[in-house]
């Protein structure tokens, strides 16, 4: 770099590209090629061109090109991979497996086709199941070995812009904070919508006045789970109407929706048991399980319950979880790598204590968990209580192993008031 020279020398060394003289707060950076300078009010200038110019060509008017995978240095997985990644935390429910295998799949390898006549669309996925039974699981782990942005996000703060509560915007901020706020990478995540049966409208009928917390929200979705360029603001809300808006185009990001839908098997079953005069009625009738009605959801049995027919539509794949027995609450446990009784025997190894559970004590906790239908969650809520006593005082008694046996477990939850 040049020092600070002034021209009353006689050097005449001048800015090249303004004409500018050296002053005392000037700097001129000298050209390696020729007698030439820059001034510093130059450069601060092209770096603000070269900002610009950045800006307007990752700005709303350009579109993704979708020409590479997720991780051009990483080969997709398979389904069949994608659902053995699944089988290693979650127990059960192979339909919602496969079906999400399959989508997943469909969707990056949408991301990697090429221009051509033929333009894949993209598959939006809905889960409908009981609490406790996965839903969440299911998308944190897909997300997980797919190595992409994932963000989770409550649709029962969304409500209409202009109202007290998030705008639908928002779900694209926790999108862009995932990804460290990587507009390219964030167009190529995942968002997983719960509680998507929070915002369904309140009757049958189209809402005449205002139902800024369902009909309203589900109409502001549309854009987003179809594809368009969105103006999203970096720190969200109307807090900070002074902050210059993120451009993010929604058409390569794969949505997830899932829901409890309380009370949707009532209207599965009266879809299914409207046609039941003559003589088929009766045997068409017995072959229904009448314990498991949503593995016969239908779109329809979604509009009965209050999702306008347009996000039905751009939510295709409709996948249904089945409820948890005590087979399968046995296995989760014990089997999933990250399962409950492992999480509990690592603390305590970690203060040098050998925690066991016996087969009994284990039978005990999964009764309580059927007996309370809190599903795999519930689990969790009975073992806190067995073992909040042992964790309080096994650090400093001195002891290396501790086992958990039926009998202390019931004496616990009887302490606990949960047990009676």
């Amino acid at each position: 770099m040049a020092k600070k020279k002034n021209d009353s020398t006689g050097t005449g060394v001048h800015c090249s590209f303004c004409g500018k003289q050296p002053s005392y707060r000037d700097l001129m950076v000298p050209s390696p090629i020729d007698e030439a300078y820059i001034c510093s009010d130059c450069v601060n200038q092209i770096q603000g061109m070269i900002k610009d110019f950045v800006e307007m060509e990752e700005g709303p008017g350009k579109q993704s090109r979708g020409n590479d995978a997720p991780d051009s240095n990483k080969k997709l997985p398979t389904p069949k991979e994608i659902n053995d990644f699944l089988d290693q935390y979650v127990i059960g429910q192979d339909d919602a497996k496969k079906y999400l295998s399959v989508a997943v799949y469909n969707h990056y390898k949408r991301l990697s086709q090429k221009t051509d006549d033929v333009d894949i669309e993209k598959s939006n996925i809905i889960m409908v199941g009981p609490t406790g039974t996965g839903k969440t699981l299911l998308a944190k782990t897909i997300a997980r070995q797919l190595d992409v942005p994932f963000a989770i996000v409550d649709a029962t703060v969304l409500t209409e812009a202009g109202y007290v509560g998030e705008d639908i915007e928002s779900l694209l901020v926790r999108l862009l904070q995932a990804a460290d706020y990587d507009v390219k990478k964030a167009e190529r995540g995942i968002v997983f919508i719960d509680e998507i049966d929070k915002i369904a409208r309140k009757g049958d009928n189209p809402s005449i006045t205002r139902d800024v917390s369902g009909e309203g929200v589900q109409q502001g979705l549309l854009k987003l789970l179809e594809g368009s360029v969105v103006n999203v603001p970096p720190n969200g809300g109307r807090k900070h109407p002074e902050q210059k808006m993120i451009a993010v185009d929604t058409k390569n990001i794969l949505f997830i929706c899932g829901g409890a839908f309380d009370g949707i098997e009532r209207k599965i079953a009266h879809r299914l048991n409207t046609h039941v005069v003559g003589f088929t009625g009766t045997s068409e009738r017995e072959k229904v399980d009448s314990d498991n009605y949503l593995k016969y959801i239908a779109p329809q049995d979604l509009k009965s319950f209050g999702l306008i027919p347009e996000i039905i539509g751009r939510l295709p794949v409709l996948v249904h979880l089945d409820p948890l027995d005590r087979d399968a609450l046995l296995k989760v446990l014990t089997e999933p790598k990250n399962a409950i009784i492992r999480q509990y025997e690592k603390l305590f190894r970690m203060d040098g204590v050998e925690l066991k559970f016996t087969p009994e004590a284990l039978e005990f906790i999964v009764d309580k968990a059927i007996e309370y239908k809190l599903g795999a969650r519930g689990l969790r809520t009975i073992v806190e209580t067995i073992m909040i006593d042992p964790m309080f005082e096994t650090p400093s008694s001195g002891v290396t192993e501790l086992v958990i046996t039926r009998e202390f477990a019931e004496e616990k939850l009887r302490k606990a008031y949960l047990g009676s």
